[in-house]
């Protein structure tokens, strides 16, 4: 035991952190640190686990699996803080439970309850509050779950913007079901369900004005229907991951690092809606790198991957699946790109993130 309890249990040395910019050299918080990339995978590493200590489970995903009594469980929570509040194609109140159900859903779980958590700020029109209220509860009904408890806290006006929300779940899992980054293997086939970038693309689309020729809207969906798809086909899927911040480009970063192989792109495959390209090429972003809020990428093994791939082309949340990789023993935690003039690229982790608060 310390000789004096109220001595810190452990010293944290921002000087020790390797991020080269900013982090190591802002002593505050910047925005970048919240986008899903290297900067926040630092403060995970350097400052939340220290500070935790032993009190800390360093699985790290975007849900924990826990078995209680003999029961397999997946727990996720999520915090939304998107701007504006309501965008093309839904709104605050859809992300707050398709996102935590989506963090459910890729681990393999059918999602149950959900938990809610509002902080509103002062001066809010109670009929926008209203608003984003009546679009989370009409979610949570087409999800299949219920919101069975909750908070609710003001801060004083010019200190939030407008309302934040927390989300929390719980799912059950079936068994036999594992799912996650770690099981990503060389040979397996890297499939994405859907056409990329949309989610980012609409919600930049209604900030500053900005108009881009055609109505980008959302793609925020509950995803749990078509994972249950994919598992009735009987396939050992390997990792499922919604490619919320930092895109498909920072979720396939994460996975290859998680399982130390090398994972080989065609950028051409890439479902990219032309507006979304035509958007990123005005606005100078990769598509790769821009949120959804309504697809999955899955590993699957390649004896697997055809009937995989038809189940998810015949659930409507999958009709655009396509191929887009595979996993490679080359180039172990990298992700390589081949380009449409032939070449190869790297596809790197980015520090923070092109569009911040997004969700």
């Amino acid at each position: 035991m310390r000789e004096d309890p109220m001595t810190p249990a452990v010293t944290i040395d921002t000087d020790a952190w390797v991020c080269p910019m900013p982090l190591r050299d802002a002593p505050n918080i910047v925005m970048g640190h919240g986008g899903g990339g290297a900067m926040s995978g630092e403060l995970i590493e350097h400052l939340f686990l220290p500070a935790f200590g032993a009190a800390a489970d360093t699985g790290l995903g975007d849900s924990a699996v826990v078995t209680v009594d003999g029961t397999r469980l997946a727990f996720s929570t999520d915090s939304f803080v998107v701007k504006p509040l309501v965008f093309p194609g839904g709104s605050i109140g859809e992300l707050a439970v398709n996102g935590t159900v989506n963090d459910l859903a890729m681990a393999g779980a059918r999602p149950l309850v959900l938990s809610t958590a509002f902080i509103l700020e002062e001066g809010t029109a109670l009929s926008e509050i209203a608003h984003v209220a009546e679009a989370l509860g009409t979610a949570a009904s087409a999800a299949g779950v219920s919101l069975v408890t909750g908070d609710t806290k003001v801060v004083d006006a010019g200190h939030g913007d407008g309302i934040f929300i927390n989300t929390a779940g719980i799912g059950v899992l079936a068994d036999g079901v594992d799912i996650r980054p770690e099981r990503a293997a060389p040979g397996d086939i890297v499939v994405v369900s859907g056409e990329i970038g949309v989610h980012g693309i609409a919600v930049m689309s209604c900030r500053e004005g900005l108009e881009f020729g055609t109505t980008v809207l959302s793609d925020t969906a509950p995803l749990a229907g078509l994972v249950a798809a994919m598992l009735e086909t009987g396939a050992d899927l390997h990792v499922l991951r919604d490619p919320t911040r930092g895109g498909v480009a920072a979720t396939l970063n994460e996975i290859a690092r998680a399982a130390g192989t090398g994972i080989a792109l065609d950028e051409t495959a890439l479902p990219v809606p032309a507006a979304v390209r035509d958007a990123c090429g005005l606005l100078g972003l990769d598509p790769m790198y821009v949120a959804n809020e309504g697809k999955l990428v899955a590993f699957v093994p390649p004896a697997d991957a055809e009937r995989v791939l038809a189940a998810m082309r015949a659930h409507p949340l999958g009709a655009h699946a396509a191929v887009i990789g595979r996993c490679v023993e080359e180039h172990p935690g990298m992700v390589v790109a081949r380009t449409a003039l032939g070449g190869t690229r790297v596809v790197d982790l980015p520090a923070g993130e092109q569009l911040p608060r997004i969700c």
